[in-house]
């Protein structure tokens, strides 16, 4: 390998750890925001409940709800990617398919 193809490469390498670095940081900032509107309407809805009837607690439909979607975000942005090994183990398994 050359010095220009080691340099190529070792920016490539770089160019897709740093995309794949802004991706993650728009998933982290967009689950933020998402949990943020969860906590705020949650909120807003607990405070209509305690200051009309204070009755059965009817918030908990849309929290529990909204709660496993915010949950599934938090699953997308932490669960982490794909290691090299899972995805040799795939291919080799739709190879077998064929």
């Amino acid at each position: 390998m050359t010095d220009l193809q080691s340099t190529e490469t070792a920016q490539t390498t770089e160019t897709t750890l740093r995309d794949r670095a802004v991706r993650q940081l728009k998933k982290k900032r967009d689950f933020y925001g998402h949990l943020l509107v969860y906590v705020l309407v949650n909120s807003t809805l607990v405070a209509v409940w305690a200051m009309t009837s204070g009755g059965f607690f009817w918030p908990v439909f849309p929290m529990l709800g909204w709660g496993i979607g915010v949950i599934m975000n938090a699953w997308d942005v932490w669960r982490g990617d794909f290691t090299d090994d899972q995805i040799a183990e795939e291919m080799r398994r739709l190879e077998r398919r064929r």
